[in-house]
């Protein structure tokens, strides 16, 4: 594997226009590429922000029709580059409720790689704002690793980011390099964004790769943006900030086995058991 890579993250402003999100974001992942970039990689959500559960399950499509798949496929073929597309909302045929998948796509276009979503963010904030991700989306069960050309991905979705375990697992399975696009809410990203992010890296000695979307959206959401490249030791690399735009860095594989020497906790696992679990 090569030691040096350089990653851009994109970071757009996505609504309900999935014709206008997909040339939108196609810009930026150009934007990246003319920066160098070799794995350019989307937010969560990156074809389609709707206001409602009932939006969001009208936009989706099956795999083999989803336009922004499609679209996205072309454009990694034509720049020849590694791209991450953070997530789409893919319907299977007959059912009722979406996946949340990400996808790796291959210089080639081809798809390399799939994730679906684990953790699904039900939550009320006291921004008045109100999350149902079970209402429209179907849990994966799977975690995926991904083998490049220079690193292990371990790839994940959003409110994965909150369930650690997850993360130790695709580390202790050979990941060097873990991705998390979100469409992080302000108030949470605000609170939380920055120190999460960090802590995974640390604890899993891994590369952590995070693009972010950014802006308001329909259904008065908010999102936080800070699309962050950690390194192994937990060291903010590049972080976009707020605003539609792109962030590119190089990092070096190399320091994932330099930070895993200092401190190899992230393979000291014990066998222990633990009191049941309380009532909510």
């Amino acid at each position: 594997m090569a030691g040096r890579v350089k990653i851009g993250l994109v970071q757009p402003n996505v609504w309900d226009d999935m014709a206008a999100n997909i040339a939108h974001v196609s810009a930026l992942v150009r934007k990246a590429k003319s920066e160098g970039a070799e794995l350019i990689a989307t937010p969560e959500n990156s074809g389609f922000m709707g206001a409602n559960a009932a939006a969001s399950i009208a936009a989706a499509r099956p795999e083999d029709q989803h336009p922004a798949l499609q679209a996205f496929r072309d454009l990694a073929q034509e720049l020849s580059v590694w791209l991450l597309v953070g997530s789409l909302a893919i319907r299977p045929e007959g059912a009722n409720r979406n996946y949340n998948r990400s996808y790796l796509l291959a210089p080639d276009g081809t798809i390399a790689a799939r994730y679906d979503k684990i953790h699904l963010f039900d939550v009320d904030l006291p921004s008045g704002e109100s999350y149902r991700e079970s209402n429209s989306i179907a849990p994966g069960s799977e975690g995926i690793l991904a083998p490049l050309p220079f690193a292990t991905l371990g790839m994940s979705v959003c409110y994965d980011l909150r369930f650690p375990a997850l993360y130790r697992g695709l580390a202790q399975a050979g990941a060097n390099l873990i991705s998390i696009p979100a469409a992080f809410t302000r108030v949470t990203g605000e609170a939380h964004w920055h120190v999460l992010l960090r802590a995974r890296a640390i604890e899993t000695g891994t590369f952590v790769i995070a693009p972010a979307m950014w802006g308001n959206h329909p259904g008065n959401r908010q999102t936080y943006g800070h699309s962050l490249v950690i390194d192994p030791w937990g060291r903010v690399l590049a972080d976009a900030g707020e605003g539609v735009g792109t962030v590119t860095v190089e990092i070096d594989l190399a320091e994932v086995a330099k930070a895993r020497a200092q401190i190899p906790a992230w393979r000291h696992d014990p066998i222990y058991s633990l009191p049941a679990r309380a009532a909510e």
